[in-house]
């Protein structure tokens, strides 16, 4: 039972200093619930309680002595149906009320300043979510994926989630959203799943949403299964040879050198499209790449083959300056993505051009176990190891990078090499 009456509550006044001015008076009812007097007259209510070990004081709401109840007519149940944590004025019997549901959330470790607010916060819809969270994120992605992010979900996410409030959005309603596109384009269908997992994780950051995002689990079992796949088609590397050296008898073409040099540095197409011979060290035997080029947006040096050497050799006529783009187009400028793609096509081949990269993988992993698997991952320009290892990793593992691409190089272009038909010399350290 709680110390203070009405009749005390309504008697409550400030306390006076010695300076005879009035100061703020507290008057304990129990359990941590406080009338505060303050020096004005004003009386409010307040809960101290524990929080994570720390002491906390919460406001609940000014005193309500009755008088604000004669603006309603007999008979309005305005303020009866107002959820109690919304009323800002409280009767005695209402803050202990109030006082005892906070306290029992703080006892059961929530936070119940959070509680005692979420009624307070406009929940919006998917569709806002999206536009608020498209906006505090964009400035950390590349335009490229800020735009497609937003494309992505109006375009198949909107439709079915676009009009809810994102506190109600669960695993059922995913599902409903990808259903449409799971099997038909299972890859913009994992895009799409993935980006409404963030726009709920910003959503429930932002107070919008307590509940636990959808689990992937949940929502891999509520929708049919995709077709295996998805990769890039790669051809065996077993295969790569015959194929370099059929391609390098025939016409010089821009789209059929700048393929060949894909292969040969186990690059992608961008970055070779974007290649230039500024970029190009032939006596250090290098191929420096700028971030701008790069996916990760991390400089990153190629080591160059005996092979590429002589196909940019090749390549280049004699009264070229060898200045600018490397691989250019019909026009002068940058190779497209689909004319490299149409030179495999071309030649008879359904692989992509991508798939090139993962043909050096599986050949590094089983011809040359003996090199650490990080070596071909930095030559592929992947991130390797957690975030405690490339702390420590201060090396890019040249060396190792150009005994790994000199392989490559004489397996996919021996007579590139100096080396007689399809036999690769091995060097000391090198796995047969």
């Amino acid at each position: 039972m709680g110390k203070l009456t009405q009749r005390a509550v309504l008697a409550a006044k400030p306390s006076m200093g010695r300076d005879g001015k009035a100061v703020k008076r507290s008057y304990q009812d129990g359990d941590g619930l406080f009338l505060i007097c303050a020096p004005t007259g004003a009386k409010s209510w307040m809960l101290r309680v524990q929080v994570d070990g720390k002491r906390r004081d919460i406001g609940l709401g000014s005193l309500d002595d009755g008088s604000g109840r004669k603006a309603f007519a007999e008979g309005d149940k305005r303020l009866d149906e107002t959820p109690l944590m919304l009323r800002k004025r409280l009767t005695l019997a209402e803050a202990r009320e109030k006082a005892a549901a906070l306290r029992k959330l703080a006892k059961a470790g929530s936070n119940p300043i959070s509680e005692r607010d979420r009624e307070r916060v406009k929940v919006p819809t998917f569709a806002k979510a999206l536009e608020e969270a498209h906006k505090a994120l964009k400035s950390g992605w590349a335009d490229k994926t800020a735009k497609a992010f937003k494309t992505s979900l109006e375009e198949h996410a909107l439709p079915k989630l676009g009009a809810m409030p994102v506190n109600v959005i669960g695993s059922a309603e995913v599902i409903a959203a990808l259903a449409p596109i799971w099997t038909d384009k299972p890859e913009m269908a994992r895009k799409v799943r993935s980006r409404i997992g963030q726009v709920l994780a910003f959503a429930k950051a932002r107070g919008w949403r307590s509940d636990a995002l959808p689990d992937a689990r949940e929502l891999r079992s509520g929708l049919s299964r995709q077709k295996r796949g998805g990769s890039f088609a790669a051809m065996p590397y077993a295969e790569v040879p015959a194929f370099f050296a059929s391609e390098w008898g025939k016409a010089e073409t821009a789209s059929r050198f700048a393929v060949l040099f894909v292969i040969l540095t186990a690059a992608r197409s961008g970055e070779v499209r974007q290649a230039t011979w500024e970029q190009i060290d032939l006596e250090a035997r290098t191929w420096t790449r700028p971030s701008a080029i790069m996916k990760m947006k991390v400089p990153h040096v190629v080591t160059l083959s005996d092979a590429v050497v002589a196909l940019l050799e090749r390549w280049t006529p004699e009264n070229d300056l060898r200045a600018g783009l490397i691989f250019k187009g019909l026009r002068g400028g940058a190779l497209s993505d689909a004319a490299l793609s149409k030179a495999l096509e071309t030649a008879g081949r359904s692989e992509t051009v991508h798939g090139f990269r993962s043909s050096f993988r599986d050949w590094a992993a089983e011809r040359m176990p003996t090199l650490p698997a990080m070596v071909a991952e930095m030559a592929l320009a992947h991130k390797v190891g957690n975030a405690t290892e490339q702390a420590y990793l201060r090396s890019d593992l040249r060396d190792m990078r150009r005994a790994l691409m000199d392989a490559w190089g004489r397996f996919v272009a021996p007579s590139l090499s100096g080396v007689a038909a399809n036999v690769t010399p091995l060097r000391a350290g090198e796995a047969a």
